[in-house]
């Protein structure tokens, strides 16, 4: 048998992994336990995963800002998750408008090329702190898109776009929305989009291109890739499985 040996996690070593990632790699330890500051540095991000799971979206503030920067209509809209904890509890509810919400979205039924939508998710620290900037980088790109009114959701998961979507008659439907925090991570903006947005699409029949935040995907480069796809999309009249393509062919497809 050939005995595998294993390099020695010497400090050079452990320097130049912990610039390569944010995990926590070659953790000291005093006898068999971690040190304090590791212990407690666990404890810190732990508690801000925590907090962003519970924290509630400041939607009148953050509709108020999208408005001023968009120019369009913002309509503010909830899911039928009446809390956070049937949220939680809940993931269907969240899935779904509640009543009010779908009247208001019967008053702006028109015929659009692109509905987005911005949802908590499970951050709405992500949201509050970078769904906007997405959007100032990304509308300038999508100047010849006929855009419907921007809809803000509380409480709402990924698939409730695609009602709204359906209810505003629009080809294509945009949610950024806050993703599940990790340790090093409470505040990860995704961007899911779906061609021809209704109640029942799955999961392999929409996009998603996650990370979006400072230590992460830039806005920029979010906003670059959302726009390929989404002209790639409008190209191949298709999302998920069938926009499954290399990046040249991205570029392709956001040239025409």
């Amino acid at each position: 048998m050939t005995e595998i040996s294993y390099p020695v996690l010497t400090p050079s070593l452990v320097t130049t992994l912990r610039a390569l990632t944010p995990a926590r790699v070659g953790l000291d330890r005093v006898g068999v336990s971690m040190q304090t500051r590791d212990l407690l540095a666990f404890q810190r991000c732990q508690a801000q995963a925590r907090d962003a799971v519970y924290a509630e979206l400041e939607s009148g503030a953050l509709a108020a800002a999208v408005a001023a920067v968009t120019r369009l209509k913002v309509l503010q809209l909830r899911s039928s998750a009446g809390d956070r904890a049937c949220y939680l509890q809940r993931p269907d509810c969240g899935r779904k408008l509640d009543e009010a919400s779908s009247r208001l979205l019967e008053r702006h039924r028109g015929s659009f090329d692109l509905a987005v939508v911005v949802a908590d998710g499970l951050s709405a620290l992500a949201v509050e702190r970078h769904a906007l900037r997405v959007l100032e980088e990304l509308l300038p790109q999508l100047a010849s898109w006929q855009l419907a009114p921007m809809c803000i959701v509380e409480q709402g998961r990924v698939a409730i776009g695609d009602e709204i979507g359906y209810a505003l008659n629009a080809e294509i439907a945009v949610v950024l929305i806050g993703e599940r925090p990790g340790l090093s991570s409470p505040d990860s903006l995704g961007a899911y989009l779906t061609w021809r947005p209704r109640p029942g699409r799955t999961d392999a029949e929409r996009n998603c291109i996650s990370n979006i935040r400072a230590e992460g995907l830039s806005y920029a480069e979010a906003a670059s890739q959302l726009a390929a796809c989404l002209a790639a999309a409008r190209r191949l009249r298709g999302t998920g499985v069938a926009l499954m393509l290399q990046p040249a062919q991205l570029a392709d497809g956001a040239s025409r």
